[in-house]
């Protein structure tokens, strides 16, 4: 696995690369200059290509090529680069406290009855994971 991580910019056309599966340089700029209204200045075609170059020299994304056109697909997959997105940021800001973390989360938005009964469902999952490592032996 890749150990860089992908920069604001890149995750935001990583996101645009996992919902839509498959882009071309002009969707990917179209996408993100519609979905960045806090941005002064839209994002240029030359600007995202650039982007792209960049993000499949990381091993970010791949390319084919369709007629005159590339078409950018990408390599890394969602959950396990979100997944290490968030270790990563647990370690830096919370050095690992899950619990802090999630009192900060919970304190910072008000959730659904959907979103806390979806909570309970991964506490109680991960209550059981924890308790079978522990009947186990193995380290939590």
């Amino acid at each position: 696995m890749l150990n860089e991580t992908p920069t604001d910019r890149e995750l935001e056309a990583l996101k645009v690369l996992w919902e839509r599966g498959e882009v071309t340089v002009r969707d990917l700029a179209d996408a993100m200059n519609e979905g960045a209204a806090s941005r002064k200045e839209e994002l240029a075609y030359t600007t995202v290509l650039s982007l792209l170059q960049v993000m499949e020299q990381k091993g970010f994304v791949g390319h084919r090529r369709e007629g005159k056109a590339y078409v950018y697909l990408p390599k890394l997959p969602r959950q396990s680069t979100v997944r290490r997105l968030a270790n990563t940021f647990l370690e830096k800001v919370f050095d690992g406290a899950v619990d802090e973390y999630l009192v900060h989360a919970l304190e910072s938005k008000r959730l659904s009855a959907a979103e806390l009964d979806q909570l309970d469902a991964m506490l109680a999952a991960a209550r059981e994971r924890s308790t079978k490592r522990s009947r186990k032996g193995d380290k939590p």
